[in-house]
């Protein structure tokens, strides 16, 4: 399809097509608008990230809703209120001359009496997260009795997300002759689960760029460094190009705030997105980021699925993702309308694995670059401050006695001398990168990031001085000789198998899980991560015992049964992350849905976990 117009819109959408420079449809749009206003069947569309997949089903949707019908006849299901309200955005540009329909937008972490309010006179379209929805028609505020077409928007996310439960509820409580329209960047099995079970047979289908391939203006690049200092390495490639636009990606909530709040105590315009901001928070950062106001935002990975910006020159991986389709998601943020980008991964020496696995996963080749040089980034920023002290002028009213007070007292200065402490004063606000960005030559012990918690606890400087690492030499050589003396007594017990000093208790079970001291991070780091992992909050969980190569934590007993689904198939720097009730191995945890309740096998389990 060469334009719009082939593909059989209104004229009225055509004209805000116009409006808005939309010249040429993209290939999911090309293939799914046909299909979707010539007929109701079912419909699958598979595109990745950037590829215009809003407004392959918006589009169509605006013709045919019948805005006579004040009746909730189409809803579209968005993972994150990110995605909602951009999508909202989207349908309004798109509907700029036809101002009859009415959508409403409805997600958590907001006020629910003002959705409620906007409900009683039910949308045309109603865009929303699952969880606020199944609340909303739980309250007989949300009606879908009447709904002719049902859109499933990142439908892989929101699985990712931990919404499956919540998705099946609200499709089975839809009318069966509705036309369900699903649109994801990946088809794995759960997403085909939901087709055979909730879709008519002979769903039309549409793929476009499926797999893992990116997009191909995207430069892949990255850089070796050793954890200490991949902050500073951050800010010399932000400081080397005045334009910059960027989204920074962490891999946990905590990290992305800690962060945040380093660059920005060093000058940097920055924003945080996370699950643990406010909507009005998050809302402050989108539209500051937006407005260009901001030259970095930091975000996780389901934070990051609202920002929709055509002009970001680069995309950093601080923290690279487990999982390729999260890499591509993340590059695609970037050489979006046609424009070229850089996704820049900064690693360390034991992750370039990763990198190469990366390559051969998402058909790409990478790029090993070096960090700008501190001298060259140095010289350009005081270039461009002598740019603005030449174009500088006293403001209106300014008191011209004050000029001549300070020429007087600067005058037994000769001019260089001056010119020499004036930019001596401007290096020193410039000169925010401690740390030479090293390359990392050895490696750090098992991959593990520590950047973020070594810059939390030297209050965000990249310093990494040789006393610290000889004490740090000094202290692992003492554990070690500690570790073999108490090792020749007959009733030392391994620290990695003490048994835990938390306490089942009535109303919550006890897990067992792979990660602990030995991979650098506190209790706080802990729990932070089952938070997000799970999706619980932190009351749902009690204590966390900590050792060296493992930890225990309890839930509530209600929410027990679904802690073992969200860490399946999930790993930390290429270790595979088990979770296990308290007193099951590893090793005979059941690989079906039968128990094995029998006291000898639990006996037998124990004591291997003791050895």
């Amino acid at each position: 399809m060469s334009s719009f117009k082939e593909l059989g819109l209104s004229e009225p959408i055509l004209k805000a097509l116009e409006g808005l420079k939309f010249e040429k449809p993209t290939d999911i749009q090309a293939g799914a608008i046909p299909i979707l206003l010539e007929n109701e069947k079912d419909f699958i569309g598979l595109a990745h990230t950037g590829t215009g997949k809003t407004a392959a089903f918006a589009l169509p949707l605006l013709d045919l809703v019948d805005t006579s019908e004040y009746i909730t006849q189409a809803l579209i299901l968005s993972p994150t209120r990110e995605l909602c309200q951009q999508i909202a955005d989207q349908i309004d540009l798109f509907n700029k001359h036809n101002r009859k329909l009415k959508t409403s937008v409805v997600y958590g972490g907001t006020a629910i009496s003002t959705q409620l309010r906007d409900l009683k006179r039910p949308p045309h379209i109603l865009i929303a997260t699952p969880g606020r929805l199944l609340d909303l028609i739980s309250r007989k505020s949300a009606k879908l009795g009447d709904l002719k077409y049902l859109v499933l928007d990142e439908a892989d996310e929101m699985l990712n997300m931990g919404f499956k439960e919540d998705i099946d509820k609200i499709l089975k409580s839809a009318p069966k002759k509705r036309a369900t329209w699903l649109f994801s960047a990946t088809m794995p099995s759960g997403i085909r689960r939901i087709v055979e079970k909730y879709m008519r047979p002979g769903a039309a289908e549409v793929k476009v760029s499926v797999g893992n391939e990116t997009n191909k203006n995207i430069s892949h690049e990255y850089v070796v460094v050793n954890n200490s200092y991949k902050q500073s390495t951050l800010t010399r490639f932000v400081d080397s190009d005045p334009k910059m636009r960027a989204i920074v990606f962490c891999r946990t909530k905590a990290g992305t705030q800690s962060l945040a709040e380093d660059l920005t105590r060093k000058g940097y315009n920055v924003g945080a997105l996370h699950g643990d901001l406010s909507q009005a928070q998050r809302t402050k950062v989108m539209n500051q980021f937006k407005a260009n106001r901001l030259t970095l935002c930091i975000c996780t990975d389901v934070a990051a699925r609202g920002i929709d910006v055509n002009d970001l020159s680069h995309v950093f991986h601080y923290q690279l993702p487990d999982d390729s389709s999260y890499y591509t998601h993340r590059s695609g943020r970037t050489a979006r309308a046609g424009k070229s980008g850089i996704s820049l991964s900064i690693i360390n020496k034991s992750e370039i694995r990763k990198i190469r696995n990366l390559e051969r996963q998402i058909k790409a080749t990478f790029k090993e670059v070096t960090p700008p040089d501190a001298s060259e980034i140095l010289e350009l920023n005081l270039s461009k401050w002598a740019d603005r002290l030449l174009a500088a002028e006293l403001p209106k009213g300014a008191d011209i006695n004050v000029v001549s007070k300070i020429a007087t007292k600067l005058a037994e200065m000769e001019p260089d001398a001056l010119l020499e402490k004036v930019v001596a004063l401007e290096v020193q606000k410039l000169h925010r990168t401690e740390a030479p960005a090293e390359r990392s030559d050895r490696g750090d012990r098992g991959g593990r990031d520590r950047g973020d918690r070594n810059d939390r606890g030297r209050g965000g400087n990249d310093r990494g001085d040789r006393s610290s690492r000889s004490s740090s030499r000094d202290k692992d050589r003492g554990d070690r000789r500690d570790r073999d003396s108490r090792g020749k007594r007959d009733d030392f017990k391994p620290a990695e198998r003490r048994e835990p000093s938390i306490k089942n208790s009535k109303d919550k079970t006890k897990f067992y899980i792979n990660v602990g001291q030995r991979d650098e991070i506190s209790r706080s780091d802990l729990l932070n991560f089952l938070v997000e992992q799970t999706g619980f909050s932190k009351s749902d969980f009690g204590d966390v015992d900590m050792d060296r190569g493992h930890s225990f934590f309890e839930v509530d007993n209600a929410k027990s049964k679904q802690v073992m689904g969200k860490f399946r198939g999930f790993s930390i720097d290429g270790r595979e992350l088990k979770v296990n009730p308290d007193g099951q191995s590893f090793e005979d945890a059941p690989k079906s849905k039968k128990r094995k309740d029998s006291k000898k096998s639990e006996s037998k389990d124990k004591g291997r976990r003791r050895r």
